[in-house]
């Protein structure tokens, strides 16, 4: 099954939780149609630093393109937050036709013989991935704090942090 999105009203990176154990969502909204995949920290990482050097090789291709402003977008996630399914792999181009850049959300293929996942197929344009990104960056950076010391993430009870020998900071 495809789902596919062109220019987006809304395309979000959220989460549900508390710190240290959020479940992340990526949102698309277009018009009657509300849209959510999950997936891993690190993938909304890998999108962000992606879109990050998209933008700026586009931008330095093509400096009188015209990049559209998007308000900053602090809403929540909408509801009912019910991911279609569990993003595996992804894919990002930029369709120089179009000016769009296409990102491709795979479903988490479990059995490796039945290659009929679902795919999700979200075109937005270069204004709303610098607004993605920003908001984006912002979501990844909310969580735990990481340790001075080790950079590894500090629980609400601390932690055993291995540059003091595993003496709680």
């Amino acid at each position: 099954m495809r789902h596919e999105f062109s220019r987006p009203e809304r395309f979000i990176a959220g989460t549900v939780g508390e710190p240290g154990e959020r479940a992340f969502y990526l949102q698309v909204r277009s018009s009657y149609r509300l849209f959510s995949v999950a997936v891993e920290k690190a993938q909304v990482q890998a999108i962000i630093a992606r879109l990050d050097v998209m933008v700026v090789g586009i931008r330095k291709s093509n400096p009188l393109i015209n990049i559209e402003k998007f308000p900053t977008d602090d809403a929540p996630l909408e509801s009912p937050v019910e991911a279609e399914f569990q993003v595996g792999a992804m894919s990002l181009a930029w369709d120089e036709d179009s000016a769009l850049i296409s990102i491709e959300l795979y479903e988490l293929d479990e059995d490796e013989e039945d290659s009929s996942g679902e795919v999700a197929d979200i075109k937005i344009s270069l204004g709303m991935a610098i607004s993605f990104t920003v908001r984006s960056k912002a979501v990844v950076n909310a969580g735990r704090l990481p340790c001075p010391f080790c950079g590894i993430s500090i629980d609400p009870r601390g932690h055993l942090c291995p540059r003091a020998n595993g003496y709680r900071r």
